[in-house]
């Protein structure tokens, strides 16, 4: 195939293994742009296709008000909406086409959106520490994507000249450093960017909030930091073994490396069907079964959880509801039970039909950022949250996640989320506060939820 035949698709079946994706990604970890999209549970409903996506012919950063475009070998600045800046480029690159079959990417947009490109979308405060220097949106077109199929056990590359990019993929070889230099490891032990009694003004000012009617919900985090040094796709694998997430992901740009293992889906279309699994209510794993089981019924019955499960539907509802067509949001399940490797959760499922006259890219920029990881209502909680946690949020309750060619998206919410820049790693952990939210319970649940993280990259 040739580059005058842009519509032409190409599915290249290879053979499957349950790590092929990993082992094709390793050496090719370190190289800008390459980006990995990993369903690591072997259970979880949702956890079902690998995407592996290098080399892209046009790459996307966005730093405030200002996104920088390359492509064609040509640099260009614009000011405009970075999500319609997707849509226009991806379509010069890889125009639409018509697939009917599984496969979930083709070809098109991957990467990730911080939480803090909501700034393009609502008007914010700039008070919150800006310490981080990686972009609010990291986005390359690709025009070839190695897709793994782990219910079918089956793999293929599509896209462009499949081929070619197979033969490419195979010779690639991992650099070879000195013996033991390129070994993962900590160099100090985490630090929070807020003490215990911190916590606790922040917690007392969240409800002072919310007692006079200013949210119903917001949520607060709390960022732990460390020194590392070595291979990041290292420490990913730690982590991806450690807590077998079905929106793993890991993404590699000039500026950082993204470590994601998050349990929780943001967005998906397919097929025009809209569908969004917002996470609210957590309860500690055990290692004695009858403990645990205990623990998730607690959690099935806790009616604070459940109220705040509801609020973050209803504002999902309105979210997806500007896209969709009249009367087609429904949510066929309500506070079920998922559990992961560290935590049970309260997951609901909310759907509707997208309108004709919108796409999955009016979709996210609509939805933007999850209001599962906000608060309730949204603008408000994020002021709040601007005025009260230390540091921007930056990739952290963002998302990762792809926009095919042919109109299907899957996105997830980067909780669970490291970020590894200038020989530092960060992770936040938080949760919905409501009114009778108790303050130790909301501090240790933030542990609760790093109990797979935290410990999984220490020093053996």
């Amino acid at each position: 195939m040739n580059n005058s035949q842009p519509n032409r698709l190409q599915i290249k079946q290879i053979s499957y293994s349950s790590d092929l994706a990993c082992r094709l990604f390793s050496p090719i970890a370190e190289r800008n742009w390459s980006m990995l999209l990993r369903s690591a549970s072997s259970q979880h409903v949702d956890s079902r296709y690998d995407i592996l996506v290098t080399n892209p012919v046009a790459t996307l950063t966005t730093f405030g008000d200002t996104t920088l475009i390359e492509h064609r070998g040509n640099l260009q600045h614009s000011t405009d909406d970075p999500f319609s800046l997707i849509a226009q480029i991806q379509s010069e690159h890889l125009p639409n086409c018509e697939y009917d079959g599984d496969l979930p990417f083709l070809g098109g947009a991957l990467g990730y959106f911080a939480y803090d490109l909501g700034r393009r979308v609502e008007s914010m405060p700039s008070i919150a520490e800006h310490d981080l220097s990686s972009p609010d949106m990291a986005v390359g077109i690709y025009e070839w994507a190695v897709i793994v199929d782990h219910l079918l056990q089956q793999a293929w590359v599509v896209g462009h000249d499949t081929e070619h990019h197979w033969q490419w993929l195979q010779q690639q070889a991992p650099l070879t450093p000195e013996p033991g230099s390129d070994a993962f490891a900590l160099l100090s032990s985490w630090q929070s960017n807020l003490t215990k009694s911190q916590y606790q003004t922040r917690f007392e000012q969240v409800q002072e909030y919310l007692l006079s009617g200013d949210c119903y919900q917001i949520n607060l985090a709390q960022r732990f930091s460390a020194a590392y040094q070595g291979s990041e796709w290292q420490a990913y694998q730690q982590l991806e073994q450690a807590n077998q997430a079905p929106f793993s992901a890991y993404i590699r740009t000039e500026h950082s490396a993204i470590l994601s293992v998050s349990p929780e889906r943001f967005l998906q279309v397919n097929d025009n069907i809209i569908e969004t699994k917002p996470i609210k209510g957590t309860r500690p794993r055990f290692d004695d079964p009858t403990l645990d089981q205990a623990s998730a019924v607690e959690l099935q019955n806790a009616e604070k959880d459940q109220a705040e499960n509801l609020m973050i539907v209803d504002l999902l509802r309105n979210d997806v509801g500007r896209v969709a067509k009249p009367g087609s949001v429904h949510v066929p399940k309500l506070f079920d039970i998922e559990s992961f490797p560290a935590v049970h959760h309260l997951v609901s499922t909310i759907k509707a039909e997208l309108a004709d006259d919108h796409n999955a890219i009016d979709l996210l920029r609509a939805s933007f950022p999850g209001g599962s990881i906000t608060g309730a209502p949204k603008v408000r909680a994020m002021e709040i949250i601007e005025e009260l946690e230390p540091h921007r949020r930056s990739v952290y309750c963002g998302s990762i996640g792809y926009l095919s060619r042919h109109g299907r998206m899957d996105t997830s919410i980067t909780i669970r989320t490291l970020i590894a820049e200038n020989g530092q790693l960060h992770v936040w952990a938080g949760g919905g506060l409501v009114a009778d939210s108790q303050c130790d319970a909301e501090y240790q649940e933030t542990f609760d939820k790093l109990s797979r993280i935290l410990p999984a990259l220490q020093n053996k």
